[in-house]
């Protein structure tokens, strides 16, 4: 036991470097403001009654906070039926579709979202393609759903990874028991298949909704500086603007913001399991 306690040192030791470390000095810069020589600085709440005090930074929290519900809710809907179908796959269908699920996932994020900018764009195959059925006047880059888009196509795989899984490790013989006490196939889904599922798919609500409330190359990108997320205004305050400290009480609010959403989601995954959180 004392032996793999030991092999735990050096994650332990890069955790307090690279977590641990840059969270505090986040945490210490955003209640700090610089005095007048390096070393001096006092201890002050300014930037965060500053941004609760301002509309504009609300307006800009709630509109990140609203369309990384939309992209969950939309990973949902799309990815729920695709993971359900690939689990219902034979073995090397279901290999296969993963690997074609997991093969862009390879190629660098802000690559493939630059890709989007060239189909997107005027006189793109996007446009050509609407073109056909009268819709080619159509302005789809930089707008809020060239963003939206732009978070399903890079988030969605998270999602159907995660309840493919939980999907696959489904015991198939307790669909069998529900047939033979009268369930038909609608019935077993509701029954079996879909709380069986809950895990995978509060897994993957996790993983889309966190990166996607907090991206900020994907609004950037597509949303040609016209639609401002908090994660764009944290970039801007560091290294436009130079305020550090408020870019830091910033991120520490978005930081509290996604430790509450992932408690509320571990309460959840208790209540679906009917447990109880440890004393």
């Amino acid at each position: 036991m004392k032996k793999f306690s030991q092999l735990a040192i050096p994650y332990i030791v890069w955790a307090v470097l690279m977590l641990v470390l840059p969270m505090a000095l986040i945490a210490l810069y955003s209640i700090t403001q610089p005095g007048n020589s390096i070393i001096s600085f006092s201890i002050t709440l300014e930037h965060y009654a500053r941004f609760f005090t301002d509309p504009d930074f609300l307006i800009i929290l709630w509109r990140s906070l609203w369309i990384a519900v939309k992209t969950t809710v939309i990973c949902l809907a799309i990815g729920y039926p695709a993971a359900y179908y690939i689990s219902r796959c034979g073995e090397k269908q279901q290999n296969f579709l993963v690997l074609a699920i997991t093969i862009p996932m390879w190629i660098n994020m802000l690559v493939r979202t630059y890709a989007w900018i060239g189909l997107l764009s005027e006189g793109g195959l996007v446009q050509r393609v609407l073109g056909f059925f009268g819709l080619g006047g159509t302005e789809l880059l930089y707008t809020e759903g060239a963003v939206l888009l732009g978070m399903v196509y890079n988030f969605l795989p998270f999602m159907i990874l995660q309840i493919n899984t939980a999907l696959c490790k489904m015991d198939n013989s307790l669909l069998e028991a529900a047939a033979d006490l009268g369930a038909n196939p609608a019935q077993a889904f509701r029954r079996v298949t879909l709380p069986l599922s809950i895990p995978g798919v509060i897994n993957g609500i996790t993983l889309v909704f966190l990166p996607a409330v907090s991206s900020f190359f994907i609004p950037k990108l597509l949303g040609g500086g016209k639609y401002f997320l908090i994660g764009n205004v944290i970039e801007n305050q560091f290294i436009t603007v130079g305020e550090w400290n408020f870019g830091s009480a910033i991120s520490m609010v978005m930081a509290v913001i996604m430790m509450l959403l992932m408690m509320c989601v571990r309460r959840a995954e208790q209540h679906n399991w009917g447990g109880k959180e440890e004393k």
